[in-house]
């Protein structure tokens, strides 16, 4: 709730600082106090566009502070923030702030974190709920009737939301499904003559670097194949190295014993003849590494060409065709399956349905009777309100399928009727402000909640009316307020109808000052003293009588 205004520069209003409680608090004044002013400076911290002619003359910049305290930040709210990435610690107030430069342009605050004039707005709608003579928000407003209706009935909303996202997955599977399968079906001679292509190749997962290699080695092969003849010429024969080196080691081991040296050198010419009969066994293997067969080479180049134009028709690498041709088979395979697939899901989706439609048409029957006993609840609080003529009716009307949501089948709006005879017709078509104030608190008062938002305020509620209606209000904005929640809710009340005022709890006079040529408006919260000399006023007039002051006494001890 509203806890604290603070309010710098703006218009009459010089400096002001007012502490807000719970309960039903009211400001009375003369006509062209200020009050508006107020309402004004409060608009600004929702977001209402910033108006340079709010700046006091004179003055370089104005600004609003506004600070909202709560036992739990409500959803909306801790969403807004989190999304706009404003950090609030639990417990923590709300301080949003206005400034508004005089030469135009305006900057916003919360919790003193630069915010966007467009989350003020966002905010307001569960930070304040104004009523006055131009009210097209609130209950006016039929998006929010269906919920409000939901909560008088206390609706199973949950069940039918949890339904109709099944039903929804259902449907968007089975959507997918069909446009596979369809796909497919279209595509399928393509999908074979793709996979007739692939299977006649056959590829190989890593078969083109075995490939690659093979051919590289033998391109060196038939540029090396001089060499290697020449190379082979030299160890092969009788008359080869490795043949005389052999030779050589059987003569001397005959005669090794003969001497040590002689031991050694047949070791060592060992060594040489193992040697070079590895030196030889290198050579052979490289030469068959290396052997040049200009049709297996061919033959090679010709399949890395097949297999790398493959690739690129299916635009993957090489190593990807064998998945290919997997999800190739895959497919045609579904086309085969698929008629089985699309009869099972088009039978979850009918359950799925099923399910929707029998909670969404319970819910519908919930609404239908709720609505009935709140038509009859409002109705029985127009005529003190003096609105006896008046008519109110819940439409609840069944939607055509496409329209269906996850709130259910229903559209739901709060309809009037003014006068005997006349058609019914949305809240926001009634002529009168003042109707409409009274015919929100008759609603609000039915519903037993305030709409979500953490203070409402009614402007003028009572204009234009006295007496026995006028203390109706008072007593049912007075009701209102102390059954929010709770929580011990907060209402604030400009009014001019003293019955009204002796309902608060607590009491703000708003007056205009002159000083020389220096005009003030400023607000002062009364103590009971105070409260009982404005009343006075309100009842008397220019000069307040005793009889006045006993009056305002009686509404008082009677509040």
């Amino acid at each position: 709730m509203l806890t604290a205004l603070s309010i710098r520069n703006i218009v009459l209003i010089d400096a002001l600082d007012l502490s807000f409680g719970p309960g039903l608090g009211v400001l009375t004044g003369e006509t062209g106090a200020g009050k508006s002013i107020l309402l004004d400076a409060l608009g600004l911290v929702l977001g209402n566009r910033a108006d340079t002619a709010l700046v006091r003359a004179g003055e370089d910049q104005a600004s609003v502070t506004a600070t909202f305290e709560f036992g739990t930040l409500p959803a909306l709210l801790q969403d807004a923030l989190e999304e706009a990435e404003v950090e609030i610690e639990p417990g923590e107030p709300l301080i949003i702030r206005r400034r508004l430069k005089a030469d135009g342009g305006s900057k916003a605050f919360v919790n003193d974190q630069p915010v966007g004039v467009a989350l003020l707005r966002t905010l307001a709608g569960a930070l304040v709920e104004l009523h006055g003579q131009h009210d097209d928000r609130g209950l006016v407003n039929p998006r929010g009737h269906r919920m409000l209706l939901d909560r008088y009935a206390d609706a199973d909303v949950a069940g039918v939301a949890a339904a109709w996202e099944d039903w929804r997955k259902a449907r968007s599977k089975l959507a997918a499904e069909r446009e596979a399968i369809e796909q497919a079906r279209a595509d399928q001679d393509l999908l074979l003559a793709h996979l007739s292509e692939l299977t006649n190749i056959e590829p190989q997962e890593g078969e083109e670097e075995t490939l690659a290699n093979s051919r590289t080695d033998m391109q060196k092969g038939e540029k090396l194949a001089g060499d290697l003849e020449d190379l082979r010429t030299v160890w092969d024969g009788s008359d080869s190295p490795l043949a005389a080196l052999r030779v050589a080691a059987r003569k001397l081991d005959r005669i090794a014993p003969e001497h040590p040296l002689l031991a050694e050198a047949l070791a060592a010419l060992d060594r040489a003849v193992i040697e070079a009969g590895e030196a030889e066994e290198k050579l052979q293997a490289a030469g068959e590494a290396l052997q040049h067969d200009p049709l297996e080479l061919d033959r090679i180049e010709q399949r890395l060409f097949e297999l790398r134009a493959l690739a690129r028709k299916h635009n993957c690498q090489v190593d990807d065709l064998p998945e290919v041709m997997r999800g190739l088979r895959a497919k045609l395979d579904a086309i085969e399956q698929g008629d089985a697939d699309l009869a099972d899901l088009e039978k979850a989706e009918r359950t799925a349905h099923e399910v929707y439609r029998a909670r969404a048409e319970a819910l519908h029957g919930t609404r239908v009777g709720a609505a009935m006993q709140l038509d009859e609840a409002v109705a029985a609080e127009l005529a003190p309100l003096k609105l006896d003529s008046a008519r109110f009716k819940t439409a609840v009307a069944e939607q055509p399928e496409e329209k269906w949501s996850a709130h259910g089948m229903d559209s739901v709006e709060f309809l009037i009727a003014t006068n005997p005879g006349a058609d019914f017709a949305p809240l926001g078509k009634i002529a009168s402000g003042g109707e409409l104030s009274r015919f929100i608190l008759a609603l609000k008062v039915a519903l037993a909640e305030q709409g979500g938002a953490a203070t409402v305020i009614f402007d003028e509620i009572d204009r234009g009316v006295g007496g026995a209606v006028a203390s109706a209000i008072g007593e049912r904005l007075a009701r209102l307020a102390n059954g929010n929640k709770g929580e011990g809710g907060q209402l604030l009340a400009v009014t001019h109808s003293p019955q009204v005022a002796a309902r608060g709890r607590t009491h703000y006079m708003i007056a205009k000052s002159n000083e020389g040529t220096v005009t003030k408006t400023s607000v002062a919260l009364l103590d009971a003293e105070g409260r009982q000399e404005e009343i006075a006023r309100m009842l008397s007039g220019a000069e307040v009588t005793d009889e006045a002051r006993a009056q305002a006494d009686r509404l008082l001890e009677g509040a």
